[in-house]
């Protein structure tokens, strides 16, 4: 893809025609080859990097990050992989600006998932960005309004969506196996360690802390903030009900069949075990019901529950989601496989598998291309269980039940809550979702 750019370069460079003859295996490898920028390099930005760069089909022309030495070590595995040295800058923007760019993959802190993935379709690229899609609601509002008026497509990260065993388990839920289904669980256990206690201090020379920042609202660099400590704050994060949490809600959302937000959400929790600086919860147990839809007319339910200090197995699995049907139940673990019960808890069918990145990869890819028409993990897939983590986040925080329009996506008749759909950004930073 973007080969007119190139060739026009050759063709004006004076090469003429010869240099311009391509074996028709050649011409089409040319055409298929995706040009992609992956902005963010850390941990999962990595491991975007290294599945990206063993395809013969992409072309990673640019890595991004505003941290010198994870870009220096992403540009270095890049040109090993490939014999090609990347394009290294700290600003999106400078990424944004090259038409020959097809997509870029967006692996940044959650403040910034929302505000680079909307500055990428308006500039015209396709985006594949890391779970939650968004940092509080009304920003998933704008990326899904951003994807209608750019015509481009975004993927979000939840790989289940296109892994072979967990789509195996959701069709037989959805093709009634387990019978009705009208409950459905997702859970987080795990042991997380203590951030600890911390004061201001000065971010590190290969940090550009302000570019960092953003548009979140200024604060001093903190040694317990950086990298991927962000993830406990405020601010920056969603806590780990959007980190590893996500994944399963997810499921849990796919399993159960719902098509739009709930409309009543209760949530308690707070931190019960940890004495340190993170701000969300380790301890969770969220609600939520949604109005009467399908054929049956009933309403549904789902339930989430976290405890990151105690990485104990429920229902056979540390990570996972549960479908309760009037003829059985399926319980999937995250990343481990899955298992279908029938009546009297009789086991029925069982399969294990991995989560699959690289096939979430090809999807988004393929749909570039146009080899593919659908998306796994479109924007509104991203935006409905996004939603979900901010609710039950906002329900913690004020302490009480919330009720919620799913059209307006605004809660009802709680002020404090419904400050809490948005969130406050840097005064006039260039990064500002329009909108907000």
């Amino acid at each position: 893809m973007s080969t007119t750019g190139r060739r026009t370069f050759l063709k004006g460079a004076g090469l003429g025609a010869a240099a311009l003859t391509l074996s028709a295996g050649a011409a089409a490898a040319e055409k298929q080859r995706v040009i992609v920028g992956v902005i963010g390099t850390g941990g999962m930005g990595m491991h975007h990097v290294r599945q990206l760069t063993a395809r013969k089909d992409v072309e990673v022309a640019y890595v991004c990050d505003v941290d010198q030495n994870r870009l220096a070590a992403a540009a270095k595995h890049v040109e090993s992989a490939t014999k090609k040295a990347p394009r290294t800058v700290k600003d999106l923007r400078q990424l944004l600006d090259d038409h020959h760019v097809d997509a870029v993959f967006i692996a940044t802190p959650d403040h910034w998932h929302a505000p680079a993935a909307i500055l990428a379709l308006d500039a015209g690229k396709h985006v594949y960005v890391e779970k939650p899609c968004c940092h509080n609601i009304r920003e998933g509002r704008l990326m899904a309004d951003a994807v209608k008026r750019s015509g481009r497509l975004l993927q979000v990260g939840t790989q289940s969506r296109s892994t072979a065993c967990v789509e195996e388990a959701i069709r037989r839920v959805r093709e009634g196996e387990i019978g009705e289904v009208l409950v459905a669980k997702a859970w987080n256990s795990q042991l997380r360690r203590s951030i600890g206690k911390t004061r201001p201090g000065k971010a590190p020379a290969h940090l550009d802390f302000d570019l960092w920042l953003g548009p979140a609202p200024v604060v001093p660099y903190r040694s317990n903030l950086l990298p991927g400590i962000w993830r406990w704050w405020y601010d920056f994060g969603c806590g780990d009900i959007g980190n590893d949490g996500v994944h399963d809600i997810d499921v849990a959302c796919w399993g159960l069949g719902v098509a739009s937000h709930p409309d009543r959400i209760v949530c308690l929790g707070g931190k019960f075990f940890f004495d340190d600086d993170q701000q969300w919860p380790d301890t969770q147990y969220a609600v939520f019901e949604y109005p009467e839809s399908g054929k049956s007319g009933k309403r549904r339910q789902l339930i989430f529950e976290q405890r990151i200090w105690s990485p104990y197995v429920q229902e056979g699995y540390e990570n996972g989601a549960a479908f309760y049907g009037t003829k059985g139940m399926l319980i999937i673990g995250h990343t481990d496989g899955w298992k279908l019960y029938g009546p009297r808890n009789k086991l029925i069918a069982q399969r294990t598998g991995k989560a699959d990145l690289v096939a979430h990869h090809s999807n988004f890819l393929d749909c570039v291309r146009g080899d593919q028409k659908k998306l796994n993990a479109n924007v509104m897939t991203g935006h409905l269980s996004a939603t979900l983590v901010h609710l039950a986040n906002i329900a913690t925080r004020v302490g009480r039940a919330l009720r919620f329009d799913p059209k307006s996506e605004q809660v009802l008749d709680d002020a404090d809550a419904s400050t809490l759909v948005r969130r406050k950004y840097r005064d006039g930073h260039w990064a500002v979702p329009k909108g907000v």
